[in-house]
């Protein structure tokens, strides 16, 4: 598997909004953002920090690339297109 990029809580902001989340809350440093399909709701929070740790955004990825059917390496080539 590839060495996934460092990216910030901004990035991985974007990448959500461009899957088509949206906002629901937010409390302190940490973003909530939703997405309802057909298979139900989904829900990811995101800490908004500079620099997310390797394991945070793994398991972000990890849910993401499930819930959405895509695989994480083309979420990584969407992410770095954003």
């Amino acid at each position: 598997m590839p060495k996934f990029p460092q990216v910030s809580g901004d990035q991985l902001v974007n990448l959500l909004k461009s899957l088509s989340y949206g906002f629901d809350r937010q409390k302190g440093s940490h973003v909530t953002y939703e997405k309802t399909a057909n298979i139900g709701k989904h829900t990811i929070t995101v800490p908004l920090h500079k620099e997310i740790a390797k394991g945070t955004f793994n398991d972000i990825l990890n849910k993401l690339s499930l819930f959405n059917s895509i695989s994480k390496e083309d979420l990584v080539a969407k992410l770095k297109k954003l």
